[in-house]
């Protein structure tokens, strides 16, 4: 029998329409021969609808029905607004919603509380990895080299004095929303004519800004699968053509860098950022999949940057790439996320 999965795309965060490259290309890769996929889409003011035939090329002029959720529905959870007799079953939910509201554990909470199989990380690992503030605490905590940081809130901005700034972590420095993804409102500060702009910039995304030291090296990304006993593939690379990797050169721009995979590197220093991708992993109590993102300077010291418990699946992003080059095909990764969610929900079940 096949296995329905509901693909919720779009959300409220500055990444909607992100989510939905990323999206489209899960739709395309699915194995219908083993999944039938349903769309459930999230419009910018949050009202939840269904896709008519899964097409995501033009949502504005597609059949769209809004939907209501409904807890303890028995894999009813969604319930057509016009027509409460007729509900839209769902299996296991496919999460593909970067940024907040989607990224950030609460939707993975909504998950729990109607008793849904999702694909990914639970709400603790969302939360923290979220949270640039209280990864890189956590990170510290565990002896895992990061980049100095300083963390404010907007009712502190009096005291965000760039000399201060500058004292503490040299120029040039990030500053960052500390709750976005994408690089969305993030900037490099090289003296202080660029500060208060980039200090604004940040609050517009965000209550908690962190600012931090900027670790010249090479950008290493490994991307991570699995529930008990994951593995990491070889790491992949990030060559940015921009100052550094921005949100534009992400996903807009196709030479705003170069995605290396694999990346050019040593058998030890490789198997030393497998070993760490997977420490990491651990901390945080991931599963399904997560991209830790990495800095490695001259010297070969590791830093880790963060960590992204739903990467991108855009044509562009390193996760599929990096297991595309593993030997793992692109139906197969969606394969594997999706088994891997129903196995943690059923050992869940059974506790």
């Amino acid at each position: 029998m096949k296995i329905a999965v509901g693909i919720i795309c779009g959300g409220q965060s500055p990444e909607h329409d992100i989510s939905i490259l990323s999206a489209k290309n899960v739709v395309n890769a699915i194995n219908q021969n083993k999944f039938i996929p349903h769309i459930i889409y999230i419009d910018k003011n949050g009202t939840w609808k269904t896709i008519e035939n899964s097409n995501l090329d033009n949502i504005a002029s597609s059949t769209q029905h809004e939907l209501c959720i409904v807890p303890g529905g028995k894999n009813k959870s969604f319930v057509f607004k016009n027509n409460p007799e007729k509900s839209l079953n769902i299996d296991i939910a496919f999460p593909i919603l970067h940024g907040q509201l989607g990224e950030d554990g609460t939707i993975q909470g909504l998950f729990r509380m109607l008793n849904l199989p999702f694909v990914g990380c639970g709400v603790l690992s969302c939360a923290i990895s979220m949270d640039k503030d209280v990864t890189k605490r956590l990170l510290k905590e565990a002896g895992i080299l990061t980049s100095r940081f300083l963390v404010f809130y907007r009712h502190e901005r009096k005291q965000i004095l760039f000399k201060n700034i500058v004292d503490q972590l040299k120029l040039p420095f990030f500053v960052k929303p500390t709750n976005a993804g994408s690089s969305i409102g993030v900037s490099k500060v090289k003296n202080e004519a660029e500060f208060d702009k980039a200090i604004q910039d940040a609050f517009l995304h965000d209550e908690k800004i962190i600012l931090e030291e900027y670790i010249q090296g090479r950008e290493i990304e490994c991307a991570v699968l699995g529930n008990e006993n994951p593995q990491v593939a070889l790491p992949g690379e990030i060559i940015p053509h921009h100052e550094f990797y921005t949100y534009e050169a992400k996903y807009f721009d196709d030479h705003g860098a170069s995605v290396v995979v694999p990346a050019e590197l040593d058998k030890e220093i490789i198997k030393k950022f497998q070993q760490i991708a997977l420490q990491v992993y651990t901390l945080f109590v991931c599963s399904g999949l997560s991209r830790i993102d990495f800095f490695l300077t001259n010297n070969n010291k590791i830093y880790v940057n963060e960590f992204n418990t739903l990467p991108g699946f855009t044509n562009n992003s390193m996760y599929p790439k990096c297991w595309q080059v593993a030997g793992v095909s692109y139906p197969d990764l969606i394969e594997r996320l999706i088994l891997f969610g129903l196995k943690k929900f059923h050992h869940e079940m059974a506790i």
